[in-house]
């Protein structure tokens, strides 16, 4: 009987400049199934009926809740961007190779699916075992690429911090959703515009 040769596969980490639109993407996209798939498991384990969490809200009062966030958000993020050297607020240009030749429509379905899969899992279901300061802290440091510098880092945490608050005030996940999808949404489009692709 012949011994069958298995390719060997390495896991590397890829450097910012290593990576092409497309690899990004698919990263992106993986990353964001596996949230998925991990937030609803998550909570279907916490025994909660996911259908209650993704109710949308009778009232529209959530809307005053995400949008006041969002934008009281995106000036701090405009100030701070203003104020703080732009090599402290780098993330490795991640970012910019994700959205400054994006079709529009694609940077709203991603800014969409981030913030669905996202808010799913940190605030519908570990926010729900550890509350909003451990989630916030967790989400910081999933976020990875903004570790090398504290300010950014500060920064996620106290978004993050500020979803969760938010969750807890209106009642319904659909508030972080928007707030999340609004923020991404702008920046992805400042992006874009800003270096006229």
């Amino acid at each position: 009987m012949k011994n069958k040769k298995f390719p060997k596969f390495k896991i590397r980490k890829a450097e910012p400049q290593q990576l092409t639109e497309r690899l990004l993407l698919i990263n992106l996209y993986f990353t964001q199934g596996l949230t998925l798939i991990i937030g609803v498991v998550w909570i279907l384990l916490q025994k909660r009926n996911l259908l209650e969490i993704l109710a949308l809200p009778e009232h529209l009062q959530f809307l005053w809740w995400g949008l006041g966030l969002a934008g009281i958000m995106l000036v701090m993020d405009l100030v701070l961007s203003y104020v703080i050297p732009q090599e402290s607020m780098d993330d490795g240009g991640i970012n910019e190779l994700l959205f400054r030749g994006r079709p529009i429509w694609h940077i709203v379905c991603i800014a969409a699916i981030v913030a669905v899969c996202e808010e799913l899992l940190f605030r519908g279901a570990i926010q729900h075992v550890i509350g909003p300061y451990w989630t916030s802290i967790l989400f910081a440091v999933i976020h990875i690429r903004y570790l090398r510098h504290w300010i950014p880092t500060g920064w996620v945490f106290l978004s993050s911090y500020g979803l969760g608050w938010i969750y807890l005030q209106s009642g319904t996940l659909w508030a972080p959703i928007l707030c999340h999808f609004v923020i991404d949404l702008v920046s992805g489009l400042a992006i874009r515009f800003r270096r006229g692709s």
